[in-house]
């Protein structure tokens, strides 16, 4: 995994670890300026609130810095950040009770397919609305945020944050194959709120039967 900016280098970050072991304040300070963004991105989408967030944010910060002389440098730091994101995020919300809705029904289903994800009816013409990708933004961040957690935290770390299954599997201490269903239950519960709403917008566009239309 790619540090979370793209212009940083292995190199830069090894520096960055040195003088964090060396307790020099001012990479406390780069260190939250480099990564503090990305560790919010992705405690904002597991937690759902900014609140939490930020709380995360810190947590992770502060764990960061007080471990870093137990960073061995086998992966990159922004993947150990990644996990340690991950799982800080993750037990906050892991005791809430999640909620009743209806994107539960499609996480009991069977798993189909994986291909079936894929096999759906063509919305792009719906997608080149400006307005339409609006709601359909809308949508998602609200479809991704009534997922019970343990899906949630999968999905966003699988397909938001781009995590290859291992590094997810290890950062949340599941087998891979467990992290491939969550990845494929939550695209369908995904992909089942995504056909209402898409369904909803082409019936709106139909002509109303015995309607006059203008010239």
């Amino acid at each position: 995994m790619a540090p979370a900016d793209p212009r940083v280098t292995r190199a830069a970050d090894a520096e960055l670890v040195e003088r964090l072991r060396a307790a020099d304040e001012d990479a406390v300070e780069q260190l939250v300026g480099r990564y503090g963004g990305l560790v919010y991105r992705v405690a904002v989408r597991i937690t759902g609130t900014a609140t939490d967030a930020e709380e995360v944010t810190w947590d992770v910060m502060q764990t960061v810095w007080q471990n870093i002389a137990g960073f061995r440098g086998d992966a990159a730091l922004s993947s150990w950040i990644y996990r340690i994101a991950a799982n800080a995020a993750y037990g906050k919300v892991r005791g809430r009770k999640a909620p009743t809705v209806p994107l539960e029904d499609a996480l009991r289903r069977p798993d189909p397919p994986e291909s079936s994800v894929a096999a759906s009816t063509d919305w792009s013409d719906l997608c080149e609305d400006p307005a339409v990708r609006v709601e359909l933004r809308a949508v998602l961040e609200e479809a991704i945020a009534e997922l019970p957690a343990d899906y949630r935290t999968v999905l966003v770390l699988r397909d938001v944050e781009g995590l290859p299954n291992a590094e997810v599997a290890e950062a949340l201490g599941l087998s891979t194959a467990a992290v491939k269903s969550r990845t494929h239950r939550a695209r369908l519960a995904l992909r089942d709120r995504l056909a209402g709403f898409f369904n909803a917008r082409s019936a709106r566009r139909r002509p109303v039967h015995g309607a006059i239309r203008p010239p």
